[in-house]
């Protein structure tokens, strides 16, 4: 696949095929994924695969803490503490645009749980990826980690496989940690679906907007 057609076609995909993917193809994907720059190429990325029995333990247990009452806590922030404009109204547009896909009316909450539940089921994917980094890492490295993230979806775009990056495990990470023995010297970056998208699922009708270049380019003088 061309890459400027891989990367134009990315999206997170909210529904996936049962369809196994077979070690050697993850492989692939990762070793194409790590050519990506890092700062003096330290690499500081690691990559905990799971499928299968083990996958299916994992989701239980998160659901298990989660109707448990365990709300989840993230190690890092990810979005702003205080949302202002225009982030918020991008914000707005992708999930009202999701939740009318999904028939979900406003203030549904009850099918609104239901669905971010399914993050947990990795959206049936059959491979979850999980992204961590040594603790002691600084903000560059996390940079680096961002590159090498765009890396794996690109490649898994490359083989004809779709993905999804996936925020909402930062919020268990105890419980990952503890399913998957990755051990504390390790930050939780993401989680990440693998495998082929099911195209009758309807949150994959999903497109969401780009600003144009003019809105978050500025030309100097002679460019």
């Amino acid at each position: 696949m061309d890459v400027l057609e891989a990367m134009e076609g990315r999206r997170s995909i909210r529904g996936f095929l049962p369809d196994p993917v077979p070690r050697a193809v993850v492989e692939r994907i990762l070793a194409a994924a790590s050519s990506a720059p890092s700062g003096s190429n330290i690499q500081p990325w690691h990559v905990r695969v799971t499928a299968g029995a083990e996958k299916a333990r994992l989701s239980a247990a998160v659901r298990a803490a989660i109707a448990a009452g365990a709300k989840g806590e993230r190690e890092y922030q990810y979005y702003p503490r205080q949302w202002r404009e225009p982030y918020l109204a991008r914000r707005r547009a992708t999930g009202w645009g999701l939740y009318s896909l999904l028939g979900i009316a406003k203030g549904d909450r009850a099918a609104t749980e239901a669905q971010h539940l399914r993050n947990f089921d990795f959206f049936g994917a059959p491979v979850g990826l999980f992204v961590t980094m040594d603790r002691d890492m600084e903000q560059g490295s996390w940079i680096d980690c961002g590159m090498f993230l765009q890396n794996v979806m690109l490649a898994a775009r490359g083989v004809g496989l779709d993905t999804c990056p996936q925020a909402a495990w930062c919020d268990h990470h105890a419980v990952v940690r503890r399913e998957l023995g990755i051990g504390d010297d390790q930050v939780l970056v993401c989680g990440i679906a693998l495998g082929r998208a099911d195209p009758d699922e309807p949150a994959n009708r999903l497109v969401t907007e780009r600003v144009p270049v003019a809105e978050f380019v500025t030309f100097g003088d002679g460019a």
